[in-house]
């Protein structure tokens, strides 16, 4: 009898060690994650931007100009800044204008490409899923259509994390909930002033590896059931549903952000970040090139000028169908 408690005891004392044990490991995982923050980003820009058009027809959409800067130029100036160091560039319509726009303005980066042969006839679904392969490491997922405050992109350089705002007015399509601990609970397609409290998503979601291939096991899912004309916000939903992906949220400020699909949301999003006033000259202008900051720049890029102008009186377009695959 005396054998058998003794054996009970040293049982507890070995669990209680080796919970011990788990807890510091978890913690230094934590803390060598914060210690070492992502530095990968995969850039979905392989659509057409058919309701930006004509601004669209000779270029792709993240080439648009935004306060008189590509959006791509902007974004790869914001990540640089927040220590990214490799892009997965997921290119379709007019792929060879974003090469080119990187080979000089991304020539301090690496720079991998993943072609999307089918982008007119997928969604971002497709596109999310042709990058399973050339991505291992954590990274952050952004969408080549946005314009933020380069600040706010740090917090969500540690895995497993999605980028949420308060709702405006021009925002629609998915929302999320949360709940008390600031977690997303669940993943909704519209809004409702008469449902739950929800955020809308920014569309910047960052993984560890470990979520990153639970998330490809789910795509694969859905591309052998040919659900290709699919957003990738589907598979997420159905995770966090069933509990086997996490998001802990980063709120980010709504009146420092804009998602461009249609002409009115440029003319919204020149108006939140205005063309910084040239040196020496008292008013804005709009120039027909944008110079790189990369410091390994030797040389300029032609981006395209937006060739139309826009004014207060644009009527609305409706953002409820953005394009596929941007």
């Amino acid at each position: 009898m005396a054998s058998q408690h003794s054996a009970a005891d040293n049982l507890s004392v070995l669990l209680i060690q080796i919970n011990s044990i788990l807890s510091s490991t978890i913690k230094f995982l934590g803390e060598l994650t914060i210690n070492n923050p992502i530095t990968t980003a995969l850039l979905l820009a392989a659509g057409t931007g058919s309701r930006l058009r004509p601004l669209t027809l000779d270029a792709p959409k993240c080439l648009t100009e935004v306060g008189g800067e590509p959006i791509l130029g902007r974004l790869v100036d914001n990540l640089r800044l927040q220590g990214i160091t490799r892009l997965v560039v997921v290119t379709g319509y007019l792929d060879n204008c974003i090469r080119e726009f990187l080979e000089i303005n991304a020539a301090d980066m690496q720079v991998d490409y993943v072609f999307n042969p089918v982008y007119s006839t997928t969604n971002n679904i497709y596109s999310l899923w042709l990058a399973r392969e050339v991505i291992e490491e954590p990274f952050v997922l952004i969408e080549s259509d946005l314009v933020f405050e380069e600040s706010m992109l740090e917090s969500m350089l540690v895995p497993d994390r999605i980028a949420i705002s308060n709702i405006l007015p021009w925002m629609n399509g998915t929302m999320v909930g949360l709940n008390a601990q600031k977690d997303v609970t669940a993943f909704h397609v519209s809004h409702d002033v008469n449902d739950e409290l929800r955020y809308k998503t920014v569309n910047i979601y960052s993984f560890s590896s470990q979520s990153w291939q639970k998330v490809i096991k789910q795509l694969d899912r859905h591309i052998a059931d040919k659900r290709v004309n699919e957003y990738y916000e589907t598979v997420f939903a159905e995770m966090v549903a069933d509990g086997s992906l996490e998001f802990a949220s980063v709120f980010f400020d709504e009146n420092k952000w804009y998602e461009i699909d249609c002409l009115e949301d440029l003319h919204q999003a020149e108006l939140m970040f205005p063309q910084t006033p040239q040196f020496g000259l008292s008013e804005p202008v709009r120039l027909g090139h944008i110079k790189s900051r990369s410091p390994a720049n030797s040389a300029q890029f032609i981006a395209p000028v937006n060739k139309l102008l826009l004014s207060d009186n644009i009527v609305s377009i409706n953002k409820t169908v953005p394009d596929k695959n941007l």
